[in-house]
């Protein structure tokens, strides 16, 4: 057999084990060491077996080929069916962080009334119904042990301003509610 298409085996063998790497996760790399080691030895046997403008010639072709074949690849293989079993989807509009469970729980916080328990500066621990919250203060800092109520939520953080303290439902006018 000769050399040169040898050679050119050697370079198409390396380039499908780099390509049954991407489709095989589970080689632990073998098949990536065992392509560019093909790939190594099929060039360095183009310049042997070769003349030096054939080997240069092979070796400028991969450099060109690689990386363009593999931005096709990683474009187009997305979209083909097992592509879209392999890869993640996109997260659709309605998965935003407002809508993640941690932060839906948070929104009931709002317009509630708690007590610090660390000083905000501007943020610290403040207690809500028994539940410990990181929470940030509106403006300036907050000593423990005073009255706050949740205005807002804003990517997750609880942000409070103090109050005097929280009305009394006994204090509350009920003819208002009617």
């Amino acid at each position: 057999m000769d050399y040169l298409i040898l050679a050119y085996v050697l370079i198409g063998l390396g380039l499908l084990f780099l390509m049954a790497e991407l489709f095989i996760p589970i080689t632990g790399g073998v098949l990536f060491v065992l392509g560019v080691g093909a790939l190594i030895v099929g060039v360095v046997m183009t310049f042997t077996a070769g003349s030096y403008e054939t080997g240069l010639a092979t070796l400028i072709a991969l450099f060109v080929a690689i990386p363009l074949t593999s931005t096709l690849v990683f474009r187009v293989w997305p979209r083909t069916a097992l592509g879209k079993r392999l890869f993640l989807a996109d997260p659709h509009e309605d998965d935003t962080l407002a809508n993640m469970p941690v932060h839906l729980e948070l929104e009931n916080l709002r317009g509630r009334y708690g007590r610090t328990v660390s000083a905000l500066r501007p943020s610290g621990t403040t207690e809500f119904d028994g539940r410990r919250i990181d929470t940030l203060s509106e403006g300036g800092m907050i000593e423990p042990g005073q009255w706050v109520r949740c205005i807002d939520v804003r990517a997750g953080r609880v942000v409070v301003r103090q109050v005097e303290k929280p009305p009394d439902l006994a204090d509350l006018d009920t003819m208002q509610f009617t």
